[in-house]
């Protein structure tokens, strides 16, 4: 014996989502880093722009850095710490 149960039919046409006419546009902010600067650790002018008072490496966001530049950025100031170039922390006393 078989049983039927009356199922509702799905349409199988995919939901389209709304286009959201309210949204800004984005507007690109000059690099903070010039054509002619290379990320580079003995470069302590342009290292000590992207790091904060205490010593911390500010984020891309903050920076408005590329992906590419924050990950140069992070390297470089990585690599000074270790020659000591640069403190890991800066002491407030």
């Amino acid at each position: 014996m078989k049983q039927t149960m009356d199922k509702p039919k799905r349409s199988f046409r995919r939901r389209l989502k709304p286009i959201r006419r309210h949204l800004k546009p984005i507007r690109r902010h000059l690099s903070p880093i010039r054509s002619g600067d290379r990320i580079d650790y003995k470069n302590m002018s342009l290292i000590s722009r992207f790091i904060s008072e205490q010593g911390k490496i500010l984020s891309g966001r903050v920076n408005r850095l590329t992906s590419k530049q924050q990950r140069l950025m992070t390297n470089a100031i990585k690599r000074a710490r270790i020659l000591s170039l640069l403190p890991f922390l800066y002491n407030e006393n």
